[in-house]
């Protein structure tokens, strides 16, 4: 397949729309180019920036050398590609993203953001070449195929006095032999090149992340209300699983919707177009249940033991944005202004909120006041005990740039400010982005450290279970390297809570849940949360396996998807069944879609955990143990051997891969965790041991309570919990268990010893 700039924002999957108003772009080819003249004016030409490594990349007479292969060959007038698989994360609307793979160029969605290539050599070695489209000044890049099967550079800034002749640093290309170390490596590396935005490694992580949460949203949506909260939370304490953070959602604001007379065909879209008209709670938190927003914050803190409140609001203040009369807003300098969409926007599937801003426009806070906005917010909402926010429709800004320098130039205004109020007003940097996957926002969050990772959790809609997970995983390949990635809220009462629960067990980020109050299922979230609301979280963000990447878990009707990932002391996967229960295009009521229930096969080995050398030590020979979560099987196996695994539609297992280790030269031994938790492992905080060749004791923080469970070849002499000799059960197969009671420490860390004399 060739790649070549032809006409603008063609797209394979639609006739070629008209370009927006305002939007400076061109596609281009890999090769840099002068600028020549193009169908429509103001039109930049591009070049390709590699990464400073001539082992790794390099363009060599016209072609792209990729770790000493030619991957990309000279072919005048074009570039020719050979037929390398691909995976593409691109925006199949304006908020969010979506994978999907394939292998010709013509395949290749507008508003890819990510394209990972692999290609294969004879003898089955992998070489993947990553893709990144950036930020260029004023401008911003992404890709696209065409019909002609040619892949695209579209450029764009998003005001038409905002113009250039070239974009000299618009795509990032990398390539190794390990897709997960190429993706940290490049963006660690983007990151220092750019400077506009930081990996994850290089934030602060807020704490609530480590507790279970409850979000108001399914529970209530709009009608939110301190009565309600109160239920919810009381509810969930009653049952064992404390909530220690809470996303107070939409509904608290004081807004307005002027529209309210429009003709009846647009009265849905009009509540999208509500805006906001002061900074203070709504009538709802004022009242005989409350006296204000703050009397009830320290009451839910006192009674139900939360201890991070977050509150919503959209990054412009409301969906509509800012009423532009009142007094609490014209310290603002308030303007009414019309969004534009990008060609790219609308290439793929329309928002029904973009187009009531379209309609009804957004009342825009003037950037030069935008921190002062947010900082009066902010220290207003911690005054009252509120500890952070969740900032929602990040992605308006780039369809408002026009008259403000552009798309890229507004929003990084605009999250620079967000980001500079966060920090003097919360501690620990709790802030939740969403509705942000645009690369305006995402290679502009220089502190943001968390970011929502898909599309809403909707529990109305049966199709959209599997391709949740999917996406969350899929996803997080590149907002893994930036962000920790929120997989959103799920109802723990639903056909779908098993499949979601252990989701989220993998994700690496927060776990909580949107339940009505009194709605839930205990047997669901006591796999997630221990009795003081701790879960068990991962070290990393949850991200298919090597042998899933180019794959679709969906629609191919033979793939499961897997998802790895690592605790402190053993690895995890996650195998999930996708096929059948939906498809990749969203709901659109004459074409539903019919479920079917589909049995696969597959299988999984320990070498699909990536990284297992970061917590192996020296003393490991590869051989491990793997604990089946809902089987309650154990196997023994080399890291490189493999195991069938069968699953039906909407069905899953989760994986303990624990490291089989040799103590005091006679006992093979691998802690599992607390092996009825989704995530066994997670629960393991220590593992240490003390004696000699005839004596040995394995010692062993672990949280808890819960069921315990290792593998030892060996029946041990004796087991304790914190000084006391308990009961245990050792099985045939190398199964050990015993029981870890509540306890009085703080923190539920249990100390545990085994010991063992040799025979």
């Amino acid at each position: 397949m060739a790649m070549t700039g032809t006409a603008p924002w063609r797209s394979p999957l639609r006739a070629p729309p008209t370009p927006s108003r305002g939007y400076n772009s061109r596609p281009r080819g890999l090769v840099p180019a002068q600028c020549r003249p193009w169908p429509r004016p103001s039109l930049s030409s591009a070049a390709v920036a590699c990464p400073r490594s001539e082992e790794m990349a390099r363009l060599e007479r016209g072609s792209l050398v990729v770790g000493g292969r030619e991957l990309l060959e000279r072919a005048p007038p074009s570039v020719a590609l050979r037929r390398p698989a691909w995976l593409s994360l691109f925006r199949f609307k304006i908020w969010w993203m979506i994978p999907t793979v394939g292998e010709d160029a013509a395949g290749v969605p507008a508003e890819t953001q990510m394209l990972l290539l692999e290609s294969r050599s004879e003898a089955g070695a992998a070489l993947y070449a990553l893709m990144l489209p950036v930020l260029d000044g004023g401008f911003r890049a992404s890709l696209q195929g065409s019909p002609e099967n040619e892949l695209q550079f579209c450029f764009e800034s998003g005001d038409p006095e905002v113009q250039t002749l070239e974009a000299v640093d618009a795509v990032f290309i990398n390539s190794g032999d390990n897709p997960f170390k190429l993706m940290k490596e490049s963006i660690k590396m983007l990151s220092k090149i750019k400077g506009t935005f930081s990996h994850i490694e290089d934030k602060e992580i807020p704490a609530n992340l480590d507790w279970f949460g409850w979000c108001t949203w399914d529970a209530f949506y709009k009608s939110v209300n301190p009565v309600g909260i109160e239920e919810g939370l009381k509810s969930l304490c009653e049952g064992g699983t404390p909530p220690r953070f809470l996303i107070i959602d939409d509904g608290w604001q004081e807004t307005v919707n002027g529209f309210k007379e429009v003709d009846e065909a647009f009265i849905e879209q009009t509540v999208f177009a509500e805006r906001l008209i002061d900074l203070t709670e709504n009538d709802k938190f004022r009242g005989e249940t409350c006296k204000n927003l703050g009397d009830h914050v320290k009451k839910i803190k006192e009674h139900y033991g939360v201890k991070y409140v977050y509150i919503w609001h959209a990054l412009h203040g409301y969906w509509g944005g800012v009423l532009t009369t009142p007094d609490a807003m014209k310290k603002y300098n308030p303007q009414l202004v019309y969004p534009v969409q990008s060609p790219g926007n609308v290439a793929n599937l329309r928002d029904i909120a973009m187009d009531s801003l379209e309609k009804f426009g957004v009342g825009i806070i003037d950037p030069a006041m935008i921190y002062d906005f947010y900082n009066d917010q902010h220290s207003y909402l911690s005054s009252v005990g509120v500890d952070g926010v969740k900032v929602d429709v990040q992605n308006v800004m780039e369809t408002l740039g026009k008259g403000f320098g552009g798309r890229v130039a507004l929003t990084q205004k605009y999250q620079q400010a967000l980001e500079e109020s966060i920090a003097r007003n919360f501690k620990g940097n709790n802030l939740i982005c969403c509705m942000s996957h645009n690369t305006d926002s995402i290679f502009s969050s220089l502190k943001s450290a968390v970011a929502r990772a898909s599309e809403d959790f909707m529990p109305r809609e049966p199709t959209m279970q599997t391709l949740h997970i999917a996406t969350v995983a899929f996803n997080s390949l590149l907002l893994g390297e930036i962000f920790i990635p929120d997989w959103d809220m799920f109802h723990s009462k639903h056909e779908s809570a098993e499949f979601h629960g252990a989701a989220r067990a993998l994700s690496g980020g927060g776990v909580y849940v949107s339940d009505k109050p009194w709605v839930h299922d205990f047997s669901v979230l006591k796999k997630l949360v221990l009795p003081d609301g701790l879960i068990l979280r991962a070290k990393h963000a949850g991200r298919p396996t090597r042998d899933c990447l180019f794959n679709d878990p969906v629609m191919d009707g033979k793939s499961l998807l897997k998802i790895w990932n690592l605790n402190k002391f053993s690895g995890v996967i996650g195998v999930f069944n996708c096929q059948g229960a939906g498809n990749w295009t969203y709901p659109v009521k004459e074409n539903a879609h019919v479920p079917t229930t589909v049995c696969i096969t597959g299988d999984l080995s320990p070498s699909d955990v990536e990284l297992l050398e970061e917590i192996a030590g020296d003393d490991w020979n590869g051989e491990t143990a793997v604990f089946a979560f809902n089987s309650c099987s154990l196997s023994r196996l080399q890291k490189h051997q493999t195991m069938e695994v069968s699953l039906s539609t909407m069905t899953c297992e989760i994986y303990t891969i624990a490291l089989i280790k040799v103590f005091g030269g006679f006992v093979q031994f691998a802690p599992l965790g607390l092996v009825n938790m989704y995530n066994s492992g997670g629960a393991l905080e220590n593992v240490t041991s003390t004696g000699d060749c005839s004596e040995i004791t394995i010692q062993i923080q672990c949280r808890g309570p819960g069921r315990f469970g290792a593998y030892s070849a060996t029946r041990p002499e004796i087991c304790s919990v914190d000084e006391h000799e308990v009961e245990f059960k050792h099985t045939d197969d190398g199964f050990l268990a015993f029981d870890l009671s509540h306890g009085s420490s703080q923190d539920n860390l249990r100390s545990i010893e085994i010991l063992y004399r040799a025979s």
